[in-house]
């Protein structure tokens, strides 16, 4: 099955309301018209509406970094899936590495977020991946596993098509190391079969799988090349139009 190829820019907490528009500017500039690879840019929550009404003649969709999973209520300094929708957001990044480590958010957490963002027809990009002393140990593809099982659960079956999976080992997010074309293609190999014994083969064969993990425009063709590598989370390399663009029309060549 053919597959677009997504690339989606991570900006973090970076960028005020000013520079995240020059560079969804840039962006819209360089690659918002063309429609052979679906591009997302996930500015912090302070720059949404302003990032989303600036693209919204672009082929550019925006995405939010993450989300809670009620609807409303005394949540301090939370958003809900509702509050994103009247920003016109399509994307929402879920289980993040660094929501993970620094939020203390788990499987459970986040597969509550992920089925309130296919409630509210939003599509979730959910991460996944390992430790380096998971790795070491031997332990990716159980880790992989258990992320997929507990993070999918209840995930409604006419929705897979709204899934978006993004495999980001932890080990290689912002340290400058990445893992090879080939420990890519294994993990995302496996996390495809899981997601054919939860949903189906078809089905499955239409997901999306990105590699999130120091993907740059001199890295980007090889990680490319891989049949289940379908596109990047973009973290460092989403900062600047030069390079972010890179790694589309790296998309872009490898898919013409």
């Amino acid at each position: 099955m053919s597959r677009k190829f997504l690339i989606a820019g991570n900006w973090k907490m970076n960028k005020t309301t000013d520079e995240a528009l020059d560079l969804a500017r840039e962006i819209h500039a360089e690659v918002g018209a063309q429609g052979n690879v679906q591009v997302v840019v996930c500015p912090p929550y302070t720059s949404l509406a302003e990032v989303s009404g600036e693209l919204e003649s672009s082929q550019v969709a925006v995405g939010s970094q993450n989300m809670h999973h009620e609807p409303s209520g005394a949540y301090t300094g939370e958003i809900s899936a509702e509050m994103l929708r009247q920003s016109f957001i399509s994307f929402v990044i879920l289980g993040h590495s660094e929501r993970r480590q620094f939020f203390g958010e788990t499987n459970e957490s986040v597969n509550l977020k992920i089925l309130a963002a296919v409630a509210n027809n939003l599509k979730p990009i959910y991460c996944i991946g390992e430790t380096l002393e998971q790795r070491e140990a031997g332990q990716t593809l159980e880790v992989v596993r258990t992320q997929m099982s507990v993070g999918l659960a209840n995930f409604p079956s006419d929705q897979v098509d709204n899934l978006v999976i993004a495999y980001e080992p932890v080990w290689a997010i912002g340290t400058g190391k990445t893992a090879t074309d080939e420990m890519a293609q294994e993990v995302h190999a496996d996390v495809r079969a899981a997601l054919q014994e939860q949903f189906g083969e078809d089905a499955a064969n239409g997901v999306r799988i990105l590699y999130g993990g120091s993907m740059k425009p001199e890295n980007a063709t090889g990680l490319l090349s891989q049949p289940d590598v379908d596109g990047g989370l973009i973290g460092g390399a989403s900062l600047t139009s030069r390079a972010f663009c890179g790694i589309v029309q790296a998309a872009i060549d490898h898919g013409s």
